[in-house]
């Protein structure tokens, strides 16, 4: 039941991390808080189809 997702950031749209899931405990988009380099400080990424 893990599928590989790609996260997105909410602000600058940079594709960064890859991340598993399990579909079965997470059925909706996963937002993490991760580090944006272009940022350079932690930023909301969210799981992009």
């Amino acid at each position: 039941m893990r599928v590989n997702i790609t996260l997105e950031s909410v602000e600058t749209g940079e594709r960064l991390y890859i991340s598993t899931k399990n579909k079965r405990n997470n059925p909706e988009r996963l937002e993490l808080k991760k580090y944006s380099q272009k940022l350079r400080r932690k930023s909301l990424f969210r799981e992009v189809k």
